[in-house]
């Protein structure tokens, strides 16, 4: 039963079985950057064709690996640092693009470090104040092999990982989504949810604009719209609106 409560969280989570390595994504000129980091369980590759429409749209894109299921918190953070380090100072203004998981990430680190030439921040289905899922699963020992060391902290308690993250002071967009594949977002989520996380939770204060779109969390860095709502935000500090009528 736990085995088949872990796997159902994985596909929760938005897991793909599809690795790819990420393109080579360089060789733009030094300008604007963007560093974009996948989700847990997932892979740098995953995160292709967000990537690609923001190199379309003229950004030097790094698109930052980690073993989300492998390695503590912090030590994820770090790697996100280290590609700063090293990256950044070529960059003109320095933006990110933090999905899921990531997007915790990049909200630690820069509540941890002073970016220069920060430009804006997009979080793409992230649990600001944890999930629910995780606070149905437990976080005992067995879902802690199962799943790694991360992933049982992502709970909505006042300790969780999510919960102990600082309020932004950077021009920040929050996209969320309302519609599910996963069968425990369905049973255990307040609506509305995109499957695994609640809209509740992916709202923060402090953020600059926030945008709800039709997408559950499975299959939300593979839209086109919410590629070019990213876009929309890192160049002009918001989402779009269509006018009505």
């Amino acid at each position: 039963m736990c085995r088949l409560a872990s796997f159902l969280f994985v596909l929760a989570m938005g897991c793909s079985a599809h690795v790819a390595e990420s393109p080579a994504l360089r060789g733009l000129p030094p300008a604007e950057c963007a560093f974009v980091l996948h989700g847990y369980g997932r892979s740098a590759g995953s995160m292709r064709r967000l990537a690609d429409r923001l190199s379309e749209a003229g950004y030097t894109v790094y698109s930052v690996d980690y073993p989300s299921r492998s390695e503590e918190f912090p030590l994820l953070v770090g790697r996100l640092a280290a590609e700063v380090d090293s990256e950044a100072p070529s960059c003109a203004s320095v933006n990110f693009v933090g999905y899921s998981l990531g997007a915790l990430l990049v909200r630690d680190y820069l509540g941890r470090h002073d970016v220069p030439r920060l430009g804006r921040v997009v979080l793409i289905g992230p649990p600001n104040h944890g999930s629910e899922l995780v606070d149905r699963l437990g976080a005992g020992w067995l879902m802690r092999r199962l799943l790694g060391p991360v992933a049982p902290r992502l709970g909505t308690s006042k300790d969780s990982i999510p919960n102990q993250l600082g309020r932004p002071d950077f021009p920040l967009g929050v996209i969320a989504g309302d519609r599910m594949v996963s069968p425990l977002g369905w049973l255990l989520l307040p609506r509305p949810h995109d499957g695994t996380v609640s809209v509740a939770s992916a709202r923060l204060d402090g953020m600059t604009d926030f945008l709800l779109v039709h997408r559950s969390h499975t299959f939300m860095i593979e839209s086109r719209e919410i590629a070019d709502q990213t876009i929309a935000f890192l160049r002009h500090g918001r989402f779009q609106r269509h006018a009505s009528g």
